[in-house]
């Protein structure tokens, strides 16, 4: 039987290391974080009562390391482990070594892992339960294509175990089948040590559609209502809500008795969700849809703040994390599903380390300046299920994250940094709140996808409900512009110049003109007399002529340094302005722009030069495929940058001479020289 819980060991790190911390903290449990080398002094090491070090960066070696883990564990005194998400949650060896070790597992039985972590076994009991799923086209293990009939295009080729889109690729033609299967297999088996996939009508239109499920050991099964996921981008979630908007309310009591029939079927206990894949618009109508089974998570899900936000329970609202540590405790759930209502509607918006609008590389670095809705320049927020976060303007924010000023976000793991849910009494309420509060967001030093995200829940498509899982691939959003940013960055740095006793005005005449030198534009900037003015009192005139920003601009602004509301053209807008010794970092509506000043930083114009290739985001140069002094081709291989589970090629710009500025296996910054290539005389001449 199971014993209460004590000591609480949190095998994870970050945000959701950060989350259960509070849930776990306010039970009165005690806890413990663990942390590789990467990520000491980190946030949720100090949260903790105890922090304990399992290894260095590589997350083989410590957060994938679970003899390191239950060394940790033992040294603590911990008597249960909750794995989070990501890393080891989802491996049922991870679940037995813990039990074996005479501790509590926070999670679904070793057995139900099994059963319900692989696509292939999981459909096997969605079929016994009554389930529908999608027909088997045919299957690939161990490399041999077995085929059920004639294939119908399009179809999905995909992993059989683990998920977040891996393993997956879709297929149009006879042709692509071949490559598809090869490519999707090494990906499934880099990823799971598993190849084995699985073949299936591809859904055009289809919404992702998940239920949370809640289990406990005495046998209640029960439901708490439907998230809608369909906003992703290459079968990454993006935006997620609750409830799911526009659902059928026979299909919405469908979905939520087949997933608790499955769970049942599979004696699953604790938190899970059933995903669900929606057919919208079919050949009958807009109105018709169908639906099948997809997959089963056997853990807490990224998005279930959003189910937190809008579920209650005898008219509080759930705490997931509470609820499974209650489970896992042996006991019972203590109330049925009529107690189970939901009020209001909640989305959520991932935060990712990544170039949205360059190819979606993740990234990685120092993030300098954070700023989350709620909170100050620096803060870090604690909103969780206890407390609901800010609230302003009819909805209330709540931030899920492990990034403060000064927080080092490695290339070794997952990109994902924090996560913004907005919730208000009814869908728009919602959204718009939730645009305002990543208009309020502002992460200095990295580069992130929170303009992204922000642009999309601010789209009209998002807003009407257009948005299909394969929605975003075929409607890239464009590229934010960039001259309001600029003239934000170049109006603060003439303010300063003036603040400090520079030529930006004149007794009884015009302000003179103060010339900012951003990237290739050079600009005059026209500050009007008095200082730089807090928000409101009277505005200060600018005016900015020259260069890529808008011309001939006269603007008002209004704030303090660093915090401007600026308004050009008539439209107004917030950004927050941070003016460094090299560059001038400003961030509006989520979007992150970088304006390096060459007069000030001393950077000569060789670092941008043509053929050198730079380091496209930090992380490990993986392999050198080239020798110093070889003569290459342009297009050819020089060698492969590695980071965050991906692999970029680097290709020779040119034909020439290369030049090897690093070496395989060293560790190297964003827009670092990895290779030089140039004429064999240039080179030469270089070297001399």
């Amino acid at each position: 039987m199971p014993a209460p819980i004590h000591t609480l060991l949190i095998a994870n790190r970050g945000e959701i290391a950060l989350r259960i911390i509070r849930t776990a903290r306010r039970l009165g449990l005690r806890t413990v974080a663990v942390y590789s080398d990467a990520d000491r002094g980190a946030l949720h090491t100090r949260a903790a009562d105890v922090a304990v070090r399992i290894g260095p960066t590589p997350a083989a070696e410590s957060y994938l390391s679970i003899p390191a883990l239950l060394a940790a564990a033992k040294e603590t005194g911990a008597d249960a482990v909750h794995p989070g998400y990501g890393f080891l949650s989802e491996q049922a060896d991870f679940a037995r070594a813990v039990a074996g070790a005479g501790l509590t597992w926070v999670g679904p039985s070793p057995e139900a892992m099994d059963a319900m972590g692989r696509k292939d076994t999981a459909r096997k009991i969605a079929e016994k339960a009554g389930v529908p799923v999608l027909r088997s086209l045919g299957d690939v293990r161990g490399g041999r294509f077995a085929a059920q009939g004639n294939l119908p295009f399009p179809l999905l080729v995909k992993a059989a175990a683990g998920g977040g889109g891996k393993g997956m690729r879709i297929v149009r033609e006879q042709d692509e089948l071949g490559p598809a299967i090869a490519a999707a297999g090494r990906e499934a088996a880099a990823a799971f040590g598993d190849d084995a996939l699985l073949l299936e009508r591809y859904i055009e239109r289809g919404r992702h559609v998940e239920v949370q499920i809640l289990a406990d050991e005495h046998g209640n099964v029960l439901h708490l209502h439907e998230r809608d996921c369909s906003a992703q981008r290459r079968h990454q979630k993006v935006l997620e809500e609750a409830p799911a908007p526009d659902l059928d309310p026979a299909l919405r009591d469908a979905l939520h008795t087949w997933a608790v029939r499955l769970a049942r079927e599979a004696g699953y206990t604790g938190v899970g969700t059933a995903e669900f894949l929606v057919e919208v618009g079919g050949p009958t109508g807009p109105s018709d849809a169908d639906a099948w089974f997809l997959e089963m998570n056997t853990r807490l899900q990224v998005e279930h703040p959003v189910t937190e936000e809008v579920v209650t329970v005898r008219g509080d609202r759930i705490d997931l994390v509470a609820q499974q540590l209650r489970v896992a405790a042996g006991e019972e759930l203590g109330f049925t599903q009529d107690d189970v209502a939901v009020h209001g509607h909640a989305i959520e918006a991932r935060i990712y380390a990544e170039d949205a609008f360059g190819g979606f590389l993740p990234q990685a670095g120092t993030a300098t300046r954070v700023r989350w809705p709620g909170t100050s320049t620096g803060g870090a927020p604690t909103g969780g299920a206890s407390d609901g976060g800010a609230s302003t303007g009819g909805h209330s924010v709540r931030v899920e994250a492990g990034l403060e000023d000064g927080t080092v976000v490695p290339a070794a793991y997952d990109p994902m940094v924090g996560k913004v849910i907005a919730r208000g009494a009814d869908r728009e309420t919602a959204r718009r709140g939730l645009v305002d509060a990543l208009d309020a967001t502002a992460i200095g030093g990295l580069v992130t996808n929170t303009g992204f995200v922000r642009a999309l829940a601010d789209s009209d498509a998002f807003r009407d409900g257009e948005v299909h899982t394969a929605w975003l691939d075929t409607h890239p959003l464009p590229a934010p512009d960039p001259r309001p940013a600029m003239v934000a960055a170049a109006w603060t740095v003439a303010a300063a110049a003036t603040a400090d006793g520079g030529d930006g005005w004149r007794l009884g005449g015009p302000p003179a003109d103060t010339w900012v030198e951003l990237d290739d534009a050079v600009l005059r900037v026209s500050v009007a007399r008095g200082e730089v003015r807090r928000e409101g009192g009277p505005p200060t005139s600018c005016r900015v002529v020259g260069g890529d920003a808008p011309g001939d601009v006269l603007g008002d602004v209004h704030g303090v340094a660093g915090d401007l509301l600026l308004e050009l053209d008539g439209s107004t807008a917030r950004f927050a302005v941070d003016v460094g010794p090299r560059a001038v970092e400003v961030s509006t509506r989520g979007h992150t722009f970088r304006f390096v000043r060459p007069g000030a930083s001393g950077l000569g114009a060789a670092e941008v030069s043509d053929g050198v290739v730079l380091a496209a985001m930090p992380g490990t140069l993986a392999r050198v495929e080239v020798s110093d002094g070889d003569p290459v081709t342009a297009g050819q291989p020089l060698g492969v940058l590695e980071a965050m589970k991906m692999e970029v090629a680097l290709l020779a710009p040119a034909d020439g001479v290369v030049r090897v500025r690093a070496a395989a296996g060293d560790q190297v910054a964003a827009r670092q020289v990895l290779f030089g290539v140039g004429p064999a005389d240039e080179q030469e001449a270089t070297d001399g």
